[in-house]
């Protein structure tokens, strides 16, 4: 696991970066941890508009215990019926495998990584 002194994080943090280099960024009103996550988000409006998908949802929050909550990048809503959790990712974090697995075994469903 990569480590940072306290005064590395408060030169990210003021640069706006994580330190794995994610730039935040805002459309629409929304705020992404990432340029590929708002670029995700670009594409599901496109697909939405040519009628490809029914809708989407963006970053919605899972109760997994107490105490412990996972926030998806996206739900998208498929012409089918079918729905997908949709995760974009850069890197895995351990938070982030833990909360997969939970979340899967919870509810029986798969997260997508894109």
């Amino acid at each position: 696991m990569e480590h940072i002194t306290l005064e590395e994080y408060k030169q990210l943090q003021q640069k706006g970066n994580s330190k794995y280099k994610a730039k935040k960024t805002s459309i629409d009103g929304h705020r992404f941890d990432s340029l590929k996550e708002s670029n995700y988000y670009e594409e599901l409006k496109l697909r939405l508009r040519v009628g490809e998908i029914k809708g989407f949802c963006i970053q919605p929050t899972f109760i997994l215990a107490p105490n412990l909550k996972y926030k998806a990048d996206f739900i998208v809503f498929n012409n089918d019926g079918t729905s997908e959790i949709i995760d974009v990712k850069g890197m895995k974090t351990k938070e982030y495998i833990v909360k997969k697995k939970v979340f899967e075994d919870k509810f029986n469903l798969k997260i997508k990584e894109v």
